[in-house]
């Protein structure tokens, strides 16, 4: 069994997920989001690196997944995504955990089967992989699908590795 964190990363809302990947399947543990109240940017880094640090030591997973920043139009946005994924990092790292990276394409195409896949879709099969009834925030969901592609990557990665042996 190993449990595995997913982070959403947001400079406002961080999503996150904790998942246990068992040899039988997933199965969620818990899931929610790390409202970010400050005004000024540098607070809410520190926001993040507490709030991840305080998931951290309630669920103690053993791995986390997080989203890779990708460009799309704004470049700010990007820059500041990109440093709320840094804090999230940092207090991972902190409590000496491996850190996995995922693209959004990927993390769409492990579970959806198409890396153009909508965001309602990727929802929709979190909910189905993790039986979870009602509705659900979407930051957590989308916290819920890089916690399930980690899970798939490593499993696809063991069965290779039981294969060259």
């Amino acid at each position: 069994m190993t449990r595995i964190l997913g982070i959403d990363p947001g400079s406002r809302i961080t999503g996150y997920g904790v998942i246990e990947s068992l040899p039988q399947g997933n199965r969620y543990i818990a899931s929610g989001s790390i409202r970010i109240k400050a005004d000024s940017f540098p607070l809410r880094l520190k926001q993040i690196f507490d709030g991840v640090a305080e998931v951290i030591a309630l669920y103690q997973p053993q791995q986390m997944a997080i989203e890779q920043v990708f460009m799309h139009k704004n470049a700010d946005s990007a820059l500041k995504l990109g440093q709320a994924r840094g804090a999230a990092i940092c207090a991972t790292l902190n409590s000496d955990l491996p850190v996995y990276e995922y693209a959004a394409r990927q993390i769409k195409q492990a579970l959806v089967g198409k890396g153009s896949a909508e965001k309602a879709q990727v929802q929709h099969m979190v909910k189905i992989l993790l039986n979870i009834q009602g509705e659900m925030q979407v930051d957590a969901g989308d916290a819920l699908g890089i916690c399930l592609c980690h899970s798939h990557h490593r499993e696809t990665a063991m069965r290779l590795q039981k294969g060259r042996v």
